[in-house]
């Protein structure tokens, strides 16, 4: 493949701009969109540490049956805000990351539209992120009102309810103009040639994502308000003492809440995507179904909502609606999967750790996705509710399918980003202790669920000791894991500590592998990428397997 960034006049463009500002400036006034995607990252890593912290608490207090380490109010807090920091804390950032890293990369934009916004929006996480973690220390400690807030407990809580509440408006801001960004830069910002249709996977999924989140961000900024008036200045949304219908927020948190759902795993769905073809040495079989099915899943995810509801007191035509329709959106999910499966079969495979993680993924979020279908019988999640097979269904769409496809991502990415090549070996025992030790911590809990033990408690009768002991041991080793790989993996990376990466590291002799623009510049990136847009050659017939040619002056 020629490329553009072997022209001359293009070379010595780069030569003179190329030099980054360093020191502490260069972070705190980041307009590059690869250093914020960094920053995004780091942040979200630090957070998912803390959020782990969190759970082995839990995992401790649960390993045997009685009061151990915490009381339950305390337990009570570290479950809620667990749930917040992982999920806005940790998943979210680290999307919006690899958004910022790849996305101008993969469609030739020399950065996203709106560099000081994109600055802005990363740097609102540090004092949200300060308050959430903060919230311990005030009186009354943390909110214990379940991740989900739901009213009336959130109008009991003590102040650190309402740091929580700011905290989770700034990240909401910080995602909406994270999207606006997203959005302006993938229909404004392509590089000529690339249509929609041509487009990276990675790049469609964003896009539809990032329209989700301007839809429903604003939802779950009302419902909060709502409950901070209703908790100072004398409304009643939510109060039944006052005439307010608890329910209410919970209508209101769910019409966010399970696009939100969506928002977490359609990155992971473009990461995968990516990925499978590249270590197939295939073509994404049924690209234009993969964007329709993307589209169908964001559509779908807005008339779902109530399944999280089915114990209110929900009419019967009410129930089966929202059960009919949450089974509706397994034909999307479904397709997609099918795809995957297609991509790789007769595929010259090979299983690096990047591979290794999407063949995880796809494994373990399929159960998932079945446990899914499961809670969507309104009979028998009237059973399941709030036990811990919701536990383990919401930890195996999220922990399996988000968490796992980042790591697919980083793994895959990293020699770009970095330079140099993490240890194979290394990366392949990060991903057999994380995949083993995840189903030892979640898969019991599908059985404690089914036996009817309710989450968010401290202590638990006997005959559910045997399975959380399993799930606590799993649950040890599973962070255990993270921390290997970080201190094995990431920080060796970060420090420059490897083989040199080659351009193309994941293609073979004959050429073949990962395709894509981003595979067209050098390793690492150069700071500023595509000065001069490339040009694409208009008779591919998909950007990943386009030829980038050469300026002619």
């Amino acid at each position: 493949m020629s490329a553009v960034l072997d022209h001359p006049e293009h070379q010595a463009h780069d030569d003179h701009h190329d030099h980054a500002p360093t020191g502490w400036r260069r972070w705190v006034y980041a307009t590059n969109h690869k250093d914020i995607g960094t920053l995004y990252l780091l942040f979200a890593f630090t957070m998912l540490m803390i959020g782990g912290l969190l759970a082995m608490v839990i995992r401790a207090e649960l390993f045997q049956p009685g009061l151990q380490f915490v009381n339950p109010e305390l337990f009570n807090q570290l479950t809620t805000m667990h749930g917040l920091i992982m999920v806005f804390g940790a998943i979210m950032p680290a999307f919006v990351g690899f958004a910022n890293w790849m996305i101008p990369l993969q469609i030739g934009a020399p950065d996203m539209a709106f560099a000081r916004l994109n600055n802005f929006s990363f740097w609102l996480l540090i004092p949200a992120g300060l308050m959430l973690v903060g919230s311990f220390f005030m009186p009354g400690g943390a909110p214990a009102a379940g991740w989900t807030m739901y009213a009336p407990l959130t109008l009991q809580m003590g102040p650190s309810m309402d740091s929580t509440i700011l905290a989770i408006h700034l990240l909401g801001a910080s995602s909406i103009m994270g999207s606006i960004n997203i959005i302006v830069t993938v229909l404004n910002m392509r590089a000529p040639g690339m249509t929609l249709m041509k487009m990276p996977m990675f790049c469609w999924t964003w896009l539809i994502t990032a329209y989700l989140l301007i839809a429903v961000m604003p939802v779950l900024a009302g419902a909060i308000t709502m409950t901070l008036t209703d908790r100072h200045f004398g409304t009643s949304f939510f109060n039944p003492a006052a005439g307010g219908d608890p329910v209410m927020f919970q209508h209101i948190f769910w019409f966010f809440g399970h696009p939100e759902v969506y928002i977490m795993i359609l990155p992971a769905f473009g990461i995968i995507s990516q990925v499978v073809p590249a270590f197939s040495r295939k073509r994404l079989f049924g690209y234009a179904s993969m964007v329709y099915a993307t589209s169908s899943i964001a559509i779908l995810s807005f008339i779902v909502w109530a399944h999280h509801m089915f114990t209110t007191g929900m009419p019967v035509t009410g129930q089966l609606f929202f059960m009919y329709s949450t089974m509706l959106i397994a034909v999307p999910t479904a397709v997609k999967i099918f795809n995957w499966i297609a991509t790789m079969w007769e595929g010259s495979m090979t299983f690096e750790t990047p591979m290794l993680f999407a063949v995880g993924f796809i494994f373990v979020f399929t159960i998932g996705g079945f446990t899914g279908l499961i809670l969507a019988m309104a009979p028998i999640d009237l059973l399941l509710q709030d036990t811990y097979y919701v536990v383990a269904h919401f930890h195996y769409v999220l922990v399996a399918g988000s968490l796992f496809a980042m790591f697919s991502g980083f793994y895959y990415w990293s020699p770009k980003w970095t330079g140099v090549m993490y240890k194979e070996s290394r990366g392949k025992i990060h991903f057999w202790w994380s995949l083993i030790s995840f189903n030892v911590t979640f898969f019991p809990m599908h059985f404690l669920g089914l036996a009817g033990m309710p989450r968010r408690y401290a202590d638990y009768p006997m005959q559910f000791a045997d399975f959380n002991m399993m799930a606590s041991v799993g649950a040890f080793f599973f962070g255990a894991a993270q921390v290997y790989f970080f201190f094995w993996i990431v920080l060796p990376c970060l420090r420059g500590q490897g083989e040199p990466a080659p351009q193309r590291p994941w293609n073979d002799p004959d050429g073949k592998g990962a395709e894509g623009l981003e595979w067209e510049v050098p390793s690492p990136a150069p700071f500023h990428t595509f000065a001069t847009p490339p040009r694409l050659d208009i008779t591919a017939t998909r950007v990943l397997g386009a030829r980038v040619q050469p300026e002619h002056h």
